[in-house]
């Protein structure tokens, strides 16, 4: 049997694909196209800006720092996944999770099945909606106590703190510092966020 009939199942729609989560960890197109896994659809995701990059390369660097400095049993990944449904799987630009969830993945997909400590999502032109309203419900669903929104279309961040089962919403602009709940001591001006 082809993988295309392995991974095909009854929508009632032709030329629709109705992925499980184990086959979208199998999916492989021959390219080197990245895809999230939404209600069983794939959804190809963009090639970020080189500004999109930069943001995220900045981070990582904070955060890894911040993870050295403090001696924690954390990794700051780059463009890994996280399951946040039956059917569903979302790649954000950065996650923080313990390394003991990170390494049991050493040798299959980086897709977490647990949710990460913080998750942080660039904006970008296409991806407003997705990052704002869809993201945001599933990671707060998951319970991911941090969920950071970089937006440098609007030179804002908007910090999203788990409480009680919902997110509370703080948004900074330029001249102020971000202080993250989940590293103690850690503060990251928006400026150097965004001109990065």
């Amino acid at each position: 049997m082809s993988e295309s009939k392995v991974l095909r199942t009854a929508t009632g729609n032709e030329g629709q694909l109705d992925y499980s989560f184990e086959a979208y960890l199998q999916y492989d197109d021959g390219t080197d196209n990245c895809y999230e896994l939404v209600e069983g659809r794939l959804e190809q995701m963009n090639p970020p800006t080189v500004r999109h990059i930069l943001i995220a390369k900045f981070l990582e660097r904070r955060f890894d720092e911040a993870i050295d400095r403090l001696g924690l049993p954390w990794l700051c990944l780059r463009e890994a996944g996280v399951r946040t449904g039956w059917k569903k799987s979302r790649i954000p630009d950065l996650c923080v999770v313990l390394q003991d969830d990170a390494m049991a993945l050493t040798n299959e997909s980086a897709v977490l099945q647990v949710p990460p400590m913080l998750v942080v999502e660039i904006v970008s032109e296409e991806s407003v909606r997705r990052d704002y309203r869809y993201k945001r419900s599933e990671y707060a669903a998951l319970g991911i106590p941090e969920y950071w929104i970089v937006d440098p279309l609007q030179n804002r961040v908007t910090v999203l703190l788990w409480e009680e089962g919902f997110y509370e919403e703080s948004v900074f602009s330029v001249g102020e510092e971000i202080e993250s709940r989940s590293f103690p001591d850690f503060k990251v001006s928006i400026e150097a966020i965004l001109q990065s």
